[in-house]
């Protein structure tokens, strides 16, 4: 499905007379600032969610939700820490109904694979009675590059407690690609799209990938579970985003998500980008930089 992107913006334009923006919680993030992007570059209002927006948005102040919901023609939903937390699907769920008691007529969530409570949250969206689509991924190829793991590969030396385990790592691009069609387009609605990369490679393979573009060594460390969480600890990580960082190491991380899927093919009609055009274009940038090697 070949999008012609001029003709998508006006389209979506006459069909919102009132002008009304999209909102884009976790606007500022790793999809949501690309989606914000887009939308900007096609002319469609947008609403950031953040917490220094105004109106602002935050999660964990459920008194702010009415007020970023209010007005807007459809949402982009991002939780954090991730909908893999307890509390999530209730919070997606409440969510979800203040949406509809405003009009809101669109949600689209980001989702992850493998993960009960998020599938729990999926189902409270499809049960809430508004236009949904489900975007469910893989680890984004970005969290190398604008996660946690930055500053490791900048230092030369990667720890995780994870060993021969494989993932098909998605780039951000591409689920700011489907995520912009499913808020913008007909055609979305009432899909759950399970987006992956086209094939599979270990978190040491991925490493040893990243130090052959920047032509630096870069060392794989497998570490004990308890080894990662006080090195989480030391770096003064929030506990809530510590539990989930050890649920997905230990519990999602279990072989589960190895096979690819074809989400994106099905929203957009061509392959995903591969974790080595994620690797040549952020080497490009210049983002990685190997400090005390």
């Amino acid at each position: 499905m070949k999008r012609n992107e001029e003709k998508l913006s006006e389209e979506y334009m006459d069909s919102n007379p009132e002008d009304k923006p999209v909102l884009v919680i976790g606007g500022t993030g790793k999809t949501g600032r690309r989606i914000v992007k887009r939308l900007r570059d096609h002319h469609i209002p947008v609403r950031v969610g953040s917490r220094k927006e105004n109106p602002s948005f935050n999660w964990e102040d459920r008194t702010t939700w009415e007020s970023a919901l209010r007005g807007t023609k459809s949402a982009y939903i991002s939780y954090y820490p991730d909908l893999a937390v307890e509390n999530a699907a209730k919070d997606i769920a409440d969510f979800s109904a203040i949406a509809r008691k405003n009009g809101v007529n669109r949600l689209v969530l980001l989702s992850g694979r493998g993960e009960e409570e998020a599938q729990n949250a999926e189902n409270m969206l499809i049960k809430s009675g508004v236009e949904w689509t489900i975007i469910r991924c893989s680890w984004f190829c970005q969290n190398f590059s604008e996660g946690f793991l930055l500053d490791q590969i900048n230092h030369g030396e990667v720890s995780l407690p994870i060993g021969d385990v494989k993932e098909p790592f998605i780039d951000a691009e591409d689920i700011a690609d489907v995520a912009f069609a499913a808020l913008t387009e007909q055609g979305h609605e009432g899909k759950l799209y399970e987006m992956t990369g086209s094939s599979s490679i270990s978190f040491e393979e991925a490493t040893n990938k990243i130090a052959g573009a920047i032509g630096k060594d870069i060392k794989y460390n497998h570490i004990s579970i308890e080894k990662f969480e006080e090195m989480l600890k030391k770096d003064q990580t929030p506990r809530v985003y510590i539990d989930f960082l050890i649920e997905l190491f230990t519990q999602v991380f279990d072989g589960r998500n190895t096979n690819s899927e074809v989400g994106v093919q099905e929203a957009l009609g061509h392959k995903p980008r591969s974790f080595d055009d994620y690797v040549r274009a952020t080497a490009e940038s210049g983002i990685w930089t190997i400090q005390n090697a």
